[in-house]
C-alpha cells in the first residue's frame, strides 16, 4: 500500500538498514532517518516508541506523520532513497504547520530535499 505515491518499509531489516546507515536530522517534531534504497523508489516507514505516550497517543503520532508523509515526501523528497519518521514527545500536540516545517527542515539538512516541479504555462491552462 503506498502513502500518497510513495511506498511503504514493511521489514524490520529495512527500519534496522536505515538506522545503520546513520543519516539522522532531529527537530522538536520528528527525527528524520535516511539511507540510499531502491533506484527511482521512495519508501518511507513510521515509529513511535512507548516515550511518545500510551498507545492512543502513538497511534495518533504515527497517523500525524503519515499524513504529512503524503503531503511532503512524492513532491520534495529525494528519490532512491529509504525514510523512517520517528515520533517524538512533542509530535501528538505539536501544531502541523510546525511538523510540516520540522519535517522540510529535515530534509534540507540531509541534502535530500528536491524543489516541486512547477507545471508549465501550456500544461495548466
Amino acid at each position: 500500500m503506498a502513502t500518497g505515491g510513495v511506498e511503504r518499509l514493511r521489514r524490520r531489516a529495512d527500519y534496522l538498514r536505515v538506522q545503520a546507515a546513520d543519516r539522522r536530522a532531529a527537530f522538536p517534531g520528528l527525527l528524520l532517518q535516511a539511507a540510499p534504497g531502491q533506484e527511482g523508489c521512495c519508501r518511507v516507514g513510521f515509529t513511535a516508541s512507548r516515550k511518545v505516550g500510551n498507545a492512543v497517543t502513538r497511534n495518533r503520532a504515527r497517523r500525524r506523520l503519515k499524513a504529512l508523509a503524503a503531503e511532503i515526501l512524492p513532491r520534495h523528497a529525494a528519490c532512491g532513497h529509504d525514510y523512517v519518521l520517528v515520533a517524538r514527545q512533542a509530535t501528538p500536540q505539536r501544531d502541523f504547520a510546525a511538523l510540516r516545517r520540522d519535517l522540510e527542515s529535515a530534509l534540507k539538512k540531509l541534502k535530500l530535499w528536491q524543489a516541486a516541479e512547477m507545471p508549465r504555462e501550456s500544461e495548466a491552462s
